[in-house]
């Protein structure tokens, strides 16, 4: 008898865990998101006037049926106006795996504050996915440092100069032994801070845009210059350039080693094709990053 109670006591038991799995089972798979950055370097920061950046890679339960990013005012914070900004991207509508990469531009009537920043993924399941961070949107007049790269030129055995502000195609063309000089000027900044100079083989597809995400197994580094303690940017004047941090590092194509010391094999090896040039600075002191891309080509 007492076997008997056993049995049925078990089924029981083993009924109840079943039913639980069915209900789980039947509830809608929700989407998911992974390697979020809100601003550049997942800084949370936006500036009136400039290019915001956020990334997030997605994967829908079932698949997309809507993509939406709204800025919105706070509860418990006051502003000098009503202002929110919104966003819906139907391309991604359908997909099952995709990479949100956006860039868009902070409106000139935005207001100073913190903003409730909201991402949100619906699924065709009816599932839905929300991510909400705070963000600061600040004007950049009140910035303590706005980093600006300037004055950035290529140049090919100290002749051929280039400049990235007026570049257009064709472009530069490297030969093996030639001496690739590239020059980097960052300005208005303060505090501490560093300014990388690379090379990037496009074949790759790797965009870097700020120091955080920089994988040193797939950039060619021509400069690395750090700087620390420097005083307020508004003492910057055009003679004295006394808070300006120069990178302007030569390096042969074709060489074993960068200017760090890096042996240029595997993923980086030097090789004919499209290559980008690429400036990136991080002032760590106040956690605000900035970047340029320009072309090149190498004939190797």
């Amino acid at each position: 008898m007492k076997k008997v109670k056993s049995i049925l006591l078990f089924l029981m038991t083993a009924s109840v865990f079943t039913a639980c799995d069915s209900d789980d089972n039947n509830e809608a798979a929700k989407p998911k998101a992974e390697n979020i950055e809100i601003g550049t370097a997942n800084n949370k920061q936006a500036l009136i006037g400039r290019d915001f950046h956020f990334n997030a890679d997605v994967t829908a339960g079932d698949k997309i049926a809507n993509v939406e990013l709204k800025i919105l005012p706070k509860t418990g914070e006051t502003y000098t106006k009503d202002w929110k900004l919104e966003f819906t991207w139907p391309q991604y509508n359908g997909t099952k795996n995709t990479n949100v990469h956006k860039h868009f531009t902070i409106p000139a009537d935005a207001v100073e504050g913190k903003f409730d920043f909201v991402f949100k993924v619906t699924d065709e399941n009816g599932s839905v996915l929300e991510i909400k961070e705070t963000i600061t949107i600040t004007d950049p007049a009140n910035m303590p440092v706005d980093p600006v790269i300037g004055r950035d030129m290529l140049s090919r055995n100290d002749d051929l100069i280039y400049y990235m502000e007026t570049w257009v195609e064709p472009q530069l063309i490297f030969k093996k032994n030639d001496k690739l000089t590239a020059h980097a000027q960052i300005s208005q900044i303060m505090g501490n801070g560093v300014l990388y100079s690379v090379l990037i083989k496009k074949s790759l597809d790797y965009h870097p845009e700020s120091i955080d995400n920089l994988d040193l197994k797939k950039v060619i580094i021509i400069s690395k210059v750090e700087h620390k303690d420097l005083g307020p940017a508004s003492k910057i004047t055009t003679l004295q350039k006394i808070n300006d941090v120069y990178g302007g590092e030569s390096i042969v194509v074709g060489a074993e080693k960068d200017n760090e010391g890096n042996a240029i094999t595997a993923e980086k090896a030097w090789e004919s094709g499209q290559y980008n040039w690429v400036v990136l600075y991080k002032n760590t002191s106040y956690n605000v990053s900035t970047y340029k891309s320009m072309p090149v080509t190498l004939n190797f």
